[in-house]
């Protein structure tokens, strides 16, 4: 779907589709880069939105008439509950619909999440990407900082990439 699509904050009513989103599309654009022992562990806590950052004002939806096809922001706090720093943003939980992928729905909303936080005096994002995300967020703009391990929970970890991107040409 292609037609028209607006970006809007989330709201509390968006958490049952936005988690939709992710159940779905989590499996099928993670299958080529995570093993099945890790996707089993990993995706039932992935897939799961956060319902402080889906009213924040900062998390976003890629809305087709009432369809989801992205969602996905940033905070000012590093995730889960990181400490802040001045003008350091997090980007929190993007995701496109598997079937809308290269589509412009993940960039649209990319380039909505930094006029947002540009907008609010953020000059660098961070963000803990998939290694599928990893090439998306290079076209993004953002680098490689190198690999990590995000802790979903005790005992399962998830292996990512920790990117960073400077916002307003700030080098």
């Amino acid at each position: 779907m292609t037609g028209r699509w607006i970006i809007r904050p989330s709201k509390r009513e968006d958490l049952a589709a936005i988690d939709a989103l992710l159940s779905r599309s989590y499996p099928a654009l993670l299958k080529a880069d995570y093993p099945p022992s890790v996707l089993v562990t990993a995706v039932p806590l992935l897939a799961r939105a956060n319902p402080e950052l889906v009213t924040s004002g900062t998390y976003f939806v890629v809305d087709a008439g009432g369809e989801i096809l992205g969602a996905g922001g940033w905070t000012p706090g590093a995730p889960p509950g990181g400490s802040r720093q001045r003008r350091i943003g997090h980007v929190r939980h993007v995701a496109t619909d598997h079937t809308q992928v290269r589509k412009g729905v993940g960039r649209r909303l990319m380039t909505h999440i930094f006029s947002d936080a540009a907008s609010a005096g953020v000059a660098q994002l961070e963000c803990y990407s998939t290694l599928t995300a990893e090439p998306f967020y290079v076209a993004c703009g953002f680098r490689a900082l190198g690999p990590m391990s995000v802790t979903l929970r005790k005992g399962i970890d998830f292996p990512a990439v920790h990117m960073r991107r400077f916002l307003k040409g700030i080098a």
